[in-house]
């Protein structure tokens, strides 16, 4: 019998409590998850259980084996997903944009930024994905950029819909975008997601509530921004990126 609803929220308002009595005890905030975070099943049942195994030899060595990427690689369209087929998308177009910053708050420039998400039916286009919503043959999901000189990175897309995700009895996802950070190299990539303002699904929805501190989920959220809305076309939101130090944004461990 699946676990219901009542049963993940007790989970996550128990792990909760206990946060906050470590918090008030003088423990430092903890801005990422545990990889066993038990409301979150799936990843309960497939994280690393030991450290990841550091690679050895010359440095450079392994960086050659590792793909490799440039502003030649990322094309004029990559970064608009209401551009990469002859036909529109189906859904809300919007367009987010925000920087990329290091703990000092400077830009970090020529970066490569990846995104994929679910459609407005909330399916993916991909095999795994069977949920009974209809797919957008206009629409892959995917897109990528290079960050600009001062950090700043821009993507048109199409606002997600929610999902259901078999987590628990009645789960569903709330609307969000993976991101997927890239430093000098692929062996630096760091993975995250960004949520959309004022979703009633937050509460329901144990992979953001696996980040305990309450600042940390926040910066998960992007905010509307009406400066970065384009007349007769998108809405705009805005949502930065900070790579360490305190403010950090949350990344999912094990995949970086």
């Amino acid at each position: 019998m699946p676990l219901s609803q009542h049963d993940i929220d007790r989970e996550i308002a128990e792990l909760r409590d206990a946060y906050e009595k470590s918090r008030a005890a003088g423990a430092p905030a903890a801005h990422h998850p545990s990889r066993d975070y038990a409301p979150y099943r799936s990843s309960v049942l497939r994280h690393p259980e030991q450290p990841l195994v550091p690679v050895h030899g010359d440095p450079e060595t392994v960086e050659l084996h590792t793909p490799v990427f440039g502003p030649t690689d990322v094309t004029d369209i990559d970064h608009d997903l209401t551009r990469q087929h002859h036909g529109e998308p189906l859904g809300e177009r919007i367009t987010v944009s925000g920087r990329l910053l290091d703990s000092a708050g400077r830009p970090v420039r020529g970066q490569l930024i990846e995104l994929w998400q679910a459609n407005a039916a909330g399916r993916y286009a991909h095999l795994r994905d069977q949920h009974p919503a209809p797919l957008d043959p206009n629409f892959t999901g995917v897109g990528r950029t290079l960050t600009g000189d001062d950090g700043s990175y821009s993507f048109t897309t199409i606002k997600p819909g929610a999902y259901p995700w078999r987590n628990h009895e009645n789960a569903w996802r709330p609307a969000h975008i993976h991101f997927s950070l890239f430093g000098s190299a692929f062996t630096q990539r760091l993975v995250t997601q960004m949520y959309f303002p004022n979703d009633p699904l937050f509460e329901y929805d144990p992979i953001l509530q696996s980040v305990t501190d309450e600042s940390a989920r926040q910066a998960l959220v992007a905010s509307y921004d009406h400066s970065l809305s384009r007349p007769e076309w998108s809405l705009g939101y805005r949502w930065d990126i900070v790579l360490d130090g305190p403010s950090a944004t949350w990344v999912e461990e094990g995949r970086r």
